[in-house]
């Protein structure tokens, strides 16, 4: 890496949907040449791993992690426990999910991803890796069922592209977990949500595109992709009276801490 660029990670981006997979290589270098030097690229459907897991394989950059996205619970088979914690074998295997609750589109289907969740919490615990969750309009829900599951046995966990309420953020903190920063945090109308992430430890944020959605300015209502989380760096550092540099650096050391395969994956690099 160059001294002159950040050390950045985009902790979550889905490199196997056909708005990035066709052109793989140079988004990837694009992403390195932005500072961007290992991303996780998330299965939402179970039955697409091998596919995932394949990208992870083919470059040294890209980790994985694998789950049933809440807004397919009801389309998808039901994971199971053993099923999620044989797939987290693999060395490039790094989380559990995403998982989650989303009661914007899918309500109805609300007692399947509370099913499905827990399922995720439990292999997140047998295996000892990060869940990554998904919450959407299900603020109250996710708070018992995450409070539930920590209750029983402690598992690490992200709340991926973090865009919630400021009680869930601070029960999300409150039990030793994660929030990741999206372009979301940089439209110029989420104060509100910049306001959350400014009031939270330093060392439990972390950054992500979503890509290919969720662009930060200035390519906002464009295919997102994971060098543009340097953008999204750069439009929250300020925030916390930071240089890029520096505010790469410390969400690159939480990322590590949280994502210990990874860590150990760099440093035996």
């Amino acid at each position: 890496m160059s001294p002159t660029l950040p050390d950045l990670v985009d902790s979550h981006c889905h490199l196997d949907f056909p708005d990035l997979a066709p052109e793989l290589p140079a988004v990837i270098a694009r992403a390195e040449a932005a500072g961007v030097n290992r991303m996780v690229t998330i299965c939402t459907r179970l039955r697409h791993e091998p596919q995932v897991r394949a990208i992870a394989q083919a470059h040294p950059q890209v980790f994985y992690a694998a789950g049933t996205h809440p807004m397919s619970a009801a389309e998808e088979p039901l994971a199971t426990v053993k099923q999620l914690v044989a797939l987290a074998r693999h060395p490039r295997f790094v989380g559990i999910g995403e998982t989650g609750l989303d009661y914007h589109y899918t309500a109805d289907s609300k007692a399947i991803q509370q099913t499905s969740l827990r399922i995720h919490i439990e292999a997140a615990q047998e295996t000892g890796l990060p869940l990554i969750i998904h919450a959407r309009d299900a603020d109250q829900d996710m708070e018992a069922i995450l409070a539930e599951g920590m209750a029983r046995r402690p598992y690490g966990c992200v709340m991926h592209c973090f865009s919630s309420g400021p009680r869930l953020a601070e029960a999300a903190l409150e039990m030793g977990f994660y929030l990741s920063i999206s372009g979301i945090a940089a439209f110029p109308k989420s104060q509100a949500l910049r306001d959350i992430f400014a009031a939270a430890p330093l060392d439990r944020l972390l950054l992500e595109t979503d890509s290919p959605y969720l662009a930060p300015p200035p390519y906002r209502g464009k295919r997102n992709e994971p060098a543009y989380v340097a953008h999204t760096a750069s439009a929250m550092a300020p925030v916390f009276g930071l240089s890029l540099a520096e505010f790469a650096a410390q969400t690159t050391a939480n990322f590590d801490r949280l994502f210990t395969r990874a860590r150990r994956a760099k440093a035996a690099a």
